[in-house]
């Protein structure tokens, strides 16, 4: 199980193989300042990065542990990307996973959308806090998918925020409903509910407000921007030359779905050295202004809730306060012991994908897994990557 490595990408895009963390003076001032400032209130200097050999040697190991067929993983270091690898096969006949080897993003693909959607919050063309009656040409009961909500005026209630940190009301995806129909399980904004309903209405608007192809707008804000040349929100016939199958919790293989439309919520097909440019690009703010970043990763909406999912349970936990977890703009944010962290996962059966980024240092790892027991080293893999984030994995993983 030997590791698949690609060039390392920095900002500017000149290809760096074989590229090691530096301590950088101004990084190290920086924290001093900090440190003295902050006084007896002072979180501890963030670890210096293991060697890639030792996050390869650790992530064989623990992909060893726990029978994981196949794993990418990408570090970001001071929002430049610093190591690149893949481990493992990418289907049942045993071909190698590679960095070049495309994978199901997921729910990656909600954080993505908010980036794009803050964009057009700079370019003045959408209004995070304004009602989505006010934006739509007509109400959006009158919409095929949503005859559910006729008579319910709550959805009024509803805005881009609202939509990109979960707090909708509905449950994840209507078909979970008893009766399949969609509902307010609460009012709009009062409460975190992972719902990928709201991302869908987010297109919605997108789409008939701003009469936007949310997969072409993808394509050239994002994909195009971060030099991301094999990621699509729509499937790709070249992508099935080197693709990869999925592995379900007892092993069992699973094909890769071809997605043919556009979905807000989780059609993104990618790989990881494109991954890595995104992310990297996320910690830096590339074509957002300061305020929009900061927007994106800021505490929106606590979350109380005990677990992710179920999604409605009422279960609450009042370990969540002791560290402001806290819903952002397509992301999770909390405070740990560096500072704060924010992250995303990615699940189905047969997938496992986590982003984890530590703000303070523009640091970041991200894993993408094709298959769904990766989930189960995820905290090691993390903390022997990024040190200790006070990650929520309870929260998370559930």
């Amino acid at each position: 199980m030997e590791p698949v490595h690609a060039a390392v990408t920095g900002p500017a895009g000149n290809s760096r193989p074989g590229a090691r963390i530096v301590v950088r003076p101004v990084l190290v001032l920086a924290l001093a300042i900090a440190l003295v400032t902050i006084g007896c209130g002072k979180r501890p200097a963030a670890a210096v990065l293991p060697d890639p050999q030792k996050i390869d040697n650790t992530a064989r190991a623990l992909m060893k542990r726990e029978h994981v067929q196949g794993l990418a993983l990408a570090v970001i270091e001071g929002g430049e990307v610093v190591h690149v690898a893949a481990y493992g096969i990418r289907n049942a006949a045993g071909d190698p996973l590679t960095t070049e080897t495309i994978m199901y993003g997921a729910s990656l693909t909600k954080t993505a959308f908010s980036y794009l959607v803050l964009q057009l919050v700079d370019a003045g063309k959408l209004d995070l806090d304004a009602s989505i009656a006010d934006l739509l040409p007509r109400p959006l009961p009158e919409y095929d998918d949503y005859h559910d909500l006729a008579g319910d005026p709550r959805w009024k209630a509803l805005t881009i925020r609202i939509l990109l940190s979960h707090t909708s009301g509905f449950a994840n995806f209507r078909w979970l409903e008893d009766d399949g129909k969609l509902r307010f399980h609460h009012d709009p904004g009062t409460r975190y509910g992972y719902s990928g309903e709201g991302f869908y209405i987010a297109q919605l608007v997108l789409e008939q407000a701003l009469q936007l192809d949310v997969g072409q707008e993808m394509q050239a804000r994002i994909f195009d921007r971060f030099g991301m040349t094999r990621t699509s929100m729509q499937w790709r016939p070249d992508f099935l030359a080197n693709l990869a199958d999925g592995f379900r919790e007892d092993g069992t293989p699973e094909p890769h779905d071809e997605r043919s439309s556009v979905s807000a919520a989780g059609s993104m097909d990618t790989d990881i050295a494109d991954q890595a440019n995104l992310w990297a690009g996320f910690m830096r703010g590339d074509g957002l202004s300061r305020t929009a970043r900061a927007e994106m990763v800021r505490s929106q909406v606590p979350i109380t809730s005990a677990h992710q999912f179920p999604t409605l349970a009422p279960d609450t936990d009042p370990a969540n306060t002791a560290i402001g977890l806290a819903a952002g703009l397509g992301l999770v944010t909390f405070q740990g012991p560096q500072g704060q962290v924010w992250f995303k996962g990615g699940h189905n059966d047969w997938t496992g994908n986590l982003v984890v980024s530590v703000e303070r240092e523009r640091r970041c790892l991200v894993l993408l897994s094709n298959d769904v027991r990766a989930e189960r080293l995820y905290p090691d893999l993390v903390q022997a990557v990024l040190g200790e984030t006070g990650m929520p994995w309870r929260w998370e993983y559930h």
